[in-house]
């Protein structure tokens, strides 16, 4: 009898994983597109390192500003609207960048990016928890792990694309200055695929407004205003030490998968907007171990440990290391030229892709009702992703080393880390 039950259960998840999975994969295809948007546009409109930054903090801003009304919306209209609301937002944002192409007005293409951001952070508050509440806690770890997969596999083929179809015309413009003809042929270039990109978002939109995905137990019923929600969430430093490890994460993850291009530009790497697909091949390795080992060989917390010590060790090798050795290239990845600090770079991946399937379930063991307000809170720290690309191009142009020296940056992200996953994720109340 309870098997049957058990089997039911599994049977009655299955449809709802399936479209989640789904939405994971939209969510991962328009975050990294940033990767080989960010040094398409500073070589077109040739941006200064600041500048280029701007195009991912603009996108990852939009957070800090709508996490929190996003949980709100969700109270209001409940998850599987505001998943589609989500999703037409994002379309928005993509037909924005038609105007931005064609006028080759820097604002405006932060505009569609603040857009596109506000959309992903609605869908991003909404899909989160139900990866997380689907199934036994433990094992959330796994469950998001294989979206993880499905995301960073997004963020694979996102570049391929990107490449194929946009960058494919002009690789013979890296390292030259580009005429008014160039420029405007390579600005006009972007114009279908974020059309085309728009109108799937808007419908598929459509499709999950209408599809058979149930909906959570609203959490907003009898249990007073969102201000004492909110000053409730904030007595649990788990949670609030769990946003800012998940802050220092993004900011690590999006240095690792956006600057990586621009990094690679600097270098006269003539497919730089592929290089973002390196980074996310490897966190989706990544994803892969977590889920083989996750509870079963190793837990959530000891994975998390692990996770920040290969990305303080990769990062004292990217930073110390020489953009002339082809080694590791050599002999890792069947002689592709790439210089071994680009290299240690993607590997960053690989470390970075346990984190928030860890951190998440952490942060949020114990929240109960105040789930949508956790949820929130850590989609919050995604605002980690605005900061991270800033301080990386502003300690680029202040220290000696150049780009290379902006993942300096790095080390006080994985530091945090790690003491979340020593000490901070098992604190339950706050000690002076």
């Amino acid at each position: 009898m309870e098997m049957s039950i058990a089997k039911e259960k599994q049977q009655s998840n299955a449809v709802p994983m399936i479209i989640v999975a789904g939405l994971f994969f939209i969510l991962g295809f328009a975050t990294w597109l940033n990767g080989s948007l960010m040094p398409y546009l500073k070589q077109i409109l040739q941006l200064t390192p600041f500048e280029a930054s701007l195009i991912i903090f603009s996108f990852y801003i939009a957070v800090t500003f709508t996490a929190l009304p996003s949980a709100i919306v969700i109270r209001k209209v409940g998850y599987k609207n505001s998943m589609a609301l989500g999703m037409g937002t994002m379309m928005v944002a993509g037909l924005l960048f038609i105007p931005a192409a064609k006028t080759q007005i820097f604002p405006l293409f932060l505009l569609a990016q603040l857009v596109m951001g506000t959309g992903q952070t609605l869908l991003q508050t909404a899909v989160n928890p139900y990866v997380v509440r689907i199934g036994p806690e433990e094992s959330a770890a796994a469950r998001i792990s294989v979206m993880g997969i499905l995301n960073k596999g997004a963020g694979v083929v996102a570049p391929v694309v990107f490449t194929a179809l946009i960058l494919s015309n002009f690789t013979d413009t890296v390292g030259t200055e580009l005429t008014p003809i160039q420029i405007d042929a390579m600005a006009n270039s972007l114009i279908l695929p974020y059309l085309g990109m728009a109108i799937f978002i808007g419908l598929l939109a459509f499709a999950v407004k209408k599809s058979p995905l149930p909906e959570l137990a609203s959490e907003a019923d009898g249990e007073g205003d969102n201000t004492g929600h909110l000053k409730e969430t904030l007595a649990h430093p788990n949670l609030i030490l769990g946003v800012v490890a998940l802050f220092f994460y993004v900011a690590a993850e999006v240095i690792a998968g956006d600057t990586i291009g621009t990094f690679a530009l600097s270098l006269g790497v003539e497919n730089y907007t592929m290089m973002t697909s390196y980074t996310m091949v490897c966190m989706v390795a990544g994803y892969i171990l977590g889920i083989a080992l996750i509870p079963r060989i190793i837990s959530q917390q000891k994975a998390l440990m692990v996770s920040a010590v290969i990305g303080l060790l990769l990062t004292a090798g990217i930073v110390f290391g020489d953009n002339n050795s082809f080694a590791i290239a050599d002999t890792l990845l069947g002689g592709l030229k790439l210089p071994d600090t680009l290299v240690l770079i993607a590997f960053l991946g690989f470390a970075n892709a346990i984190v928030w399937p860890a951190v998440f379930p952490l942060a949020l063991s114990g929240m109960g009702k105040l789930t949508s307000i956790g949820s929130a809170l850590l989609v919050m720290g995604i605002s980690g992703g605005a900061f991270g690309p800033l301080f990386w191009s502003i300690t680029s142009t202040s220290t000696q080393m150049g780009e290379q020296g902006g993942y300096l940056v790095l080390f006080p992200c994985y530091l945090f880390i790690l003491f979340y996953a020593v000490k901070g994720c098992k604190m339950r109340a706050w000690r002076l």
